[in-house]
C-alpha cells in the first residue's frame, strides 16, 4: 500500500511526522518522505524558517478572504491514497484522509468563520475524504461541534514515539529540567522562577533550562549556579540531559499537544504542568500532575502569576521529597510509550486498519 504524505509546507518540524515515517506498518510504504527530517538539525536555520512561517501565518490569519489549507497533490510516483498533514487535499481522483491536532488548521485568513467553517465543511463533507484523524479527543470533539454531519467520518489516532535508545544513567542529584522554544507561551517564566527556589530549597537538587530565554531574565536568574542554561539544542543532546532528569516542569500554556510531554515519559520523567488543551488526556495523575488555573482565558505567561507559580511549586516540591512516587509514575510514563495509547504499535495497528478501509 503507497501512500503520498501531503505536507502543507515543504518542510514540517513536528515530531508526529518525523515518528509516522520511521515507525511505519509493515504493509505500508511512504512515497515522498526522502529529504524529511522532522527535528531541529541546525539553530539558524530553524530560526529562520520558524521565524517565516510564524510571519506567513499571521498574514494569512489576517485577510479577509477565506483560504482553505488545501493542497493538490501531484507526483511522478505512482500511490493509493493521499495522507494529508493537518492539512486538506483538493484531489478529487484519490482517496485522502487528514490527521488535525486543532481545527484552525483547515483553513487561513477570513475574519468570517461562518464563511471559513462553510469552505471546510465542503472538504471534510467529499466523498473522498474517507477519515478525519484528530490528534485527541479534544479535537475531536470541537470539529464535530461546528461539523456534526461527518461524525462517522472522525477517529481519534493518538500521536506516537518509540522509546528512545538512550539509556538513563545513574546520578548522585535529583535533576529538573524545562525545554521548550518559545520562553513566555510555553511558561519559561514561571517554570524558572520556581526552579530557581526549589534549587534553592534543596541542596542535592539541580537543574537544566533549554529555551531561548530573554537577556534581562538571564541575567536576573544565571546568578543560580544550580541551574544550566542552554539554547535549544539537537535532539540527541536534549536526550542526553533527559537521561539524568528526574522532573519536567513545564507549563505548556501555548501547547495543544505537546511532543515534550510524551518525550519525557518516554524516559520515565515525572510531568508537572498547567491543565490546559486536552491536557488531562496526555498526563494523567499516574504520569504526573496538572494544575488548574482559574480564567486561563485571560492568563499572561509574560506576568508572574504567583498563585500559579505556587502550586506548580508546590507539586514539584512534593515530587522532590516522595522518591515512592516519582519511581510509580516513572514507571507508568514508559508503559504509556511502551504498549499504551502513545505507542507505536497501537498507532500503526489503528493506521493500517483505516488505510485499508479508505481504499476499499
Amino acid at each position: 500500500m503507497k501512500i503520498y504524505l501531503q505536507y502543507p509546507f515543504s518542510y514540517s518540524d513536528s515530531p508526529y511526522y518525523k515518528n509516522l515515517i520511521k515507525d511505519l506498518p509493515s504493509e505500508i510504504e511512504f512515497v515522498n518522505v526522502e529529504k524529511q527530517k522532522g527535528v531541529i538539525v541546525n539553530k539558524k536555520k530553524f530560526k529562520f524558517s520558524d521565524n517565516l512561517k510564524r510571519i506567513i501565518k499571521y498574514f494569512l490569519n489576517n485577510l479577509f478572504l477565506p483560504i482553505p489549507n488545501a493542497y493538490f497533490t501531484k507526483s511522478k510516483k505512482t500511490f493509493d491514497l493521499i495522507h494529508c498533514a493537518h492539512c486538506l487535499s483538493l484531489n478529487k481522483k484519490f482517496p485522502w484522509v487528514t490527521d488535525i491536532e486543532f481545527e484552525s488548521q483547515m483553513w487561513g485568513g477570513a475574519r468570517d468563520n461562518k464563511l471559513r467553517k462553510k469552505i471546510a465543511g465542503k472538504f471534510l463533507r467529499a466523498k473522498n475524504c474517507k477519515k478525519i484523524l484528530p490528534w485527541m479527543e479534544w479535537t475531536k470533539e470541537k470539529i464535530l461541534k461546528d461539523f456534526p454531519e461527518v461524525s462517522e467520518k472522525m477517529e481519534v489516532v493518538y500521536p506516537a514515539i518509540p522509546l528512545p535508545t538512550v539509556k538513563r544513567k545513574e546520578h548522585k542529584n535529583l535533576n529538573l529540567v524545562f525545554s521548550g522554544r518559545y520562553f513566555y507561551a510555553k511558561g519559561g517564566l514561571h517554570a524558572l522562577e520556581v526552579i530557581d527556589r526549589l534549587t534553592k530549597k534543596h541542596e542535592n537538587v539541580y537543574a537544566v533550562f533549554n529555551s531561548f530565554v530573554p537577556e534581562e531574565i538571564l541575567a536576573k536568574y544565571s546568578e543560580n549556579k544550580k541551574i544550566k542554561f542552554c539554547e535549544l539544542i539537537p535532539q540527541e543532546e536534549l536526550f542526553e540531559i533527559y537521561s539524568t532528569s528526574d522532573i519536567f516542569v513545564y507549563p505548556g500554556y501555548s501547547d495543544s499537544f505537546g511532543f515534550g510531554f510524551l518525550e519525557a515519559m518516554s524516559f520515565g520523567i515525572p510531568i508537572v504542568t498547567v491543565d490546559n488543551i486536552g491536557r488531562k488526556e496526555i498526563v494523567t495523575e499516574k504520569t504526573g500532575f496538572v494544575i488548574d488555573v482559574e480564567n486561563f482565558s485571560n492568563f499572561k505567561a509574560e506576568v508572574m502569576d504567583e498563585e500559579t507559580i505556587g502550586k506548580i511549586e508546590e507539586k514539584v516540591d512534593e515530587l522532590i521529597v516522595n522518591d515512592k512516587l516519582r519511581k510509580v509514575m516513572s514507571e507508568e510514563g514508559i508503559t504509556m510509550i511502551r504498549d499504551g495509547r502513545f505507542s507505536i504499535k497501537e498507532r500503526n495497528k489503528k493506521l493500517e486498519r483505516i488505510y485499508s478501509e479508505a481504499l476499499k
